[in-house]
């Protein structure tokens, strides 16, 4: 069995208060059951508390029975007469309460600026809540994206002068450990690099000689080509494709080392792209 309810103060009811006079509308209801408790518990009767109120000695009667709801230009005399705030009549907390005094002080403060100084502290309010949001954003690393494609094949030509565009990503030990981005173009990396892709691509000499079996952007001529290094040349993934073998009178240049794939997680949002932005504004300045 539930525990009883208990006799005398009606039971309240918990729900968001945003504006008052939706409150008002959505509870109207209970005010005549609020009514007649806080009248009795101040000892005035139904009679003078009509005077009071202006309004005939029925009415009283009414709203604690439901009959009738009193007027919303009521409320504020009815809270008054009966000594309670808004919230109480309503049987609703009072969101004031939950304050601390500081954030009542404070409050109060703002209350009394003229809407000039309230226009400047909205402003500086503003920037300190924006620049909060961007420090608790997850770390981001810009990286530059070159537009140049690194060939998985044998069939893209074009020189190496290539600005770039901005890539922001979540920060990880592997997008940390890249400078620059390419995009794979071809199918003989596959089935590890597709057409299409996104490689992390540390640059030399910041990633140092490539080993046996590494994973490397090169330049040979005006091409550029993802391979796996080998002490005989480099080496495609995909078997359809020949080894690539050099001589010393060709001039094969390291852009760097592959590093690994951007996944789609791995792409930073918008709006943690724009909160990243707000904190580090010398970045936008390039």
């Amino acid at each position: 069995m539930g525990a009883k309810k208990k006799t005398g103060e009606p039971t309240s009811a918990a729900f968001n208060v945003t504006k008052q006079e939706e409150v008002v509308k959505k509870e109207i209801h209970i005010v005549g059951q609020r009514v007649k408790y806080y009248r009795e518990k101040k000892g005035i009767e139904q009679m003078a508390l009509a005077e009071m109120l202006g309004v005939k000695s029925n009415a009283i009667s009414n709203w604690e029975h439901g009959r009738t709801r009193p007027d919303l230009d009521q409320i504020p005399k009815i809270c008054k007469a009966l000594g309670i705030g808004f919230y109480e009549l309503f049987g609703v907390d009072d969101p004031l309460r939950t304050f601390t005094a500081k954030e009542r002080a404070i409050i109060a403060d703002y209350r009394y600026l003229n809407d000039q100084n309230k226009s400047v502290f909205n402003a500086v309010l503003d920037t300190l809540t924006e620049r909060q949001r961007a420090e608790e954003c997850p770390p981001i690393t810009k990286l530059i994206k070159f537009q140049k494609q690194l060939a998985a094949g044998f069939d893209v030509s074009a020189d190496f002068d290539d600005d770039g565009e901005d890539i922001y990503l979540y920060s990880s030990e592997e997008v940390d450990s890249a400078d620059c981005v390419f995009t794979v173009s071809g199918n003989s990396m596959e089935p590890e690099y597709y057409d299409g892709d996104l490689v992390l691509v540390r640059r030399y000499p910041g990633c140092g000689k490539l080993k046996p079996g590494d994973v490397g952007a090169f330049m040979i001529g005006n091409e550029t080509y993802i391979k796996e290094y080998q002490k005989d040349g480099l080496h495609s993934y995909n078997e359809d494709y020949d080894t690539m073998h050099f001589n010393s009178d060709e001039h094969v240049i390291l852009i760097g080392k592959v590093m690994g794939i951007i996944e789609e997680k791995d792409l930073a949002s918008d709006e943690h792209i724009e909160l990243y932005r707000v904190l580090h504004p010398e970045d936008e300045e390039d």
